[in-house]
């Protein structure tokens, strides 16, 4: 799975915008949306962010393992 899905697949299923997301990564929304349609990488530290704000380990995140609470 391509983590961008992924990215998106979390978002969707915790009832969360874009602008939700941004404002937790303290970016734009428009930044937040690159990183969802692949235009640009996604920085290890919002990678960080992202695994705790969600829960979830960065494997899960990346694609690697299907279940969320590998650490």
């Amino acid at each position: 799975m391509d983590y961008t899905k992924r990215l998106y697949d979390l978002r969707v299923d915790n009832d969360l915008k874009q602008e939700d997301v941004a404002n937790v990564l303290k970016i734009s929304k428009q930044a937040y949306g690159m990183y969802e349609n692949k235009k640009r990488g996604l920085p290890i530290e919002s990678l960080i962010t992202l695994c705790k704000f969600y829960n979830v380990s960065s494997d899960y995140i990346l694609g690697l393992t299907n279940d969320p609470n590998v650490k």
